[in-house]
């Protein structure tokens, strides 16, 4: 999926699920530890990030469950393609997402990762989950949306 944007940013995956499953609140962006055979293998694009999401562990921020698969040429220096990354946010960016977490009970959830500048970067949502009712809301909007954008082409 390594698509450019206007501004630069080379998109390596997004997390669409998320969008469906989750109202957001806030979205920051944080730079990811990865070792020499996780960025070659992001680089190639094998990425998943659609089940994973971050908890607070000793005053940091961990990515959880995201897959990164294993890069073919590193043979013995492999890394595990499900292991916790650790995400490099602001001290006050952490003390803010871990109280929004503990007193509001939200989830952080990665919504994208993209290289900017170089860099391996990832969008994280602070997010509240979507009950049944609201996810099939969701959907007849945008089935009206759809239907609406058909007929205003059928009569002109």
């Amino acid at each position: 999926m390594n698509k450019k944007t206007s501004s630069g940013l080379k998109i390596i995956c997004l997390n669409r699920k998320a969008h469906f499953n989750f109202f957001f609140q806030d979205i920051i962006e944080a730079g990811i530890v990865l070792k020499g055979s996780e960025i070659k293998s992001i680089r190639e694009g094998k990425v998943n990030i659609a089940d994973s999401y971050a908890v607070e562990k000793n005053g940091e921020i961990v990515l959880i469950n995201s897959h990164i698969s294993q890069y073919k040429q590193a043979n013995m220096t492999n890394h595990n393609p499900t292991s916790e990354r650790k995400l490099l946010l602001n001290k006050r960016e952490i003390n803010k997402l871990i109280g929004k977490m503990q007193k509001e009970g939200l989830t952080i959830i990665p919504t994208k990762m993209y290289f900017k500048n170089g860099k391996a970067k990832i969008e994280i949502a602070i997010a509240k989950g979507k009950k049944k009712f609201d996810k099939r809301a969701t959907k007849k909007e945008r089935d009206w949306n759809r239907d609406k954008a058909r007929y205003i082409r059928k009569s002109s």
